[in-house]
């Protein structure tokens, strides 16, 4: 099986779980060992798609003030979380290539293998929703096509995307393409870099 098969399935699987519930606060049940590859993709795709329905609560027009400030440091935290989940892939991909030798004109790709399943995950979420919109009872015909015709573009794209990434792998076994991966070192949430929080000290 394809990885960006497996991935699929995952957060597939991942989504369903979520919406037993539909529910923010519900708890992951992550079925995966912990120290699995597996156990990474579901993790992600759960942070993804609590975030997913936190971005619908919190724009609700209506919304106490107080309660948006608690959703929006919540997205904060999991935009963090997301991206330390993102890294974590990346190692188990460094690790996995890692005795690979490289060709001398061994090229750099644009993003890593574990953005490119960020990207991977967030689609899964994307046709999950756009589905939903399609197959709506409650709306029109006129809803119901258009969105319908916007699962058909995101279907294309899920084939795109996990061909690329299938590419982006072979290349890496290869040594065509090698690895490098960069810390996002994201400075909002650092005290010792986010000058509205050191200037507070």
């Amino acid at each position: 099986m394809k990885l960006t098969e497996k991935a699929w399935g995952i957060f597939e699987q991942c989504i369903a779980d979520y919406h037993q519930t539909d529910s923010v606060n519900a708890k992951i049940q992550n079925p995966y060992d912990s120290s699995s590859f597996e156990h990474l993709l579901y993790r992600k795709n759960w942070i993804d798609t609590v975030q997913w329905h936190l971005e619908d609560i919190i724009r609700e027009p209506k919304i106490n003030p107080e309660e948006a400030l608690r959703i929006k440091r919540w997205i904060d935290q999991s935009n963090q979380e997301r991206t330390d989940t993102v890294e974590y892939i990346d190692s188990w991909f460094l690790n996995r290539y890692k005795n690979v030798s490289l060709l001398p004109n061994a090229k750099i790709n644009t993003e890593s293998p574990a953005w490119a399943m960020d990207r991977f995950s967030i689609l899964a979420l994307k046709i999950y929703h756009m589905k939903e919109e399609a197959e709506r009872d409650d709306a029109s015909a006129e809803h119901q096509a258009k969105s319908a015709e916007k699962l058909h573009v995101l279907y294309e794209q899920k084939q795109d995307l996990s061909t690329a990434i299938e590419e982006l792998l072979a290349d890496l076994a290869s040594g065509y393409k090698k690895m490098k991966v960069y810390k996002q070192m994201k400075m909002y949430n650092d005290e010792e870099l986010n000058p509205v929080l050191y200037k507070k000290k």
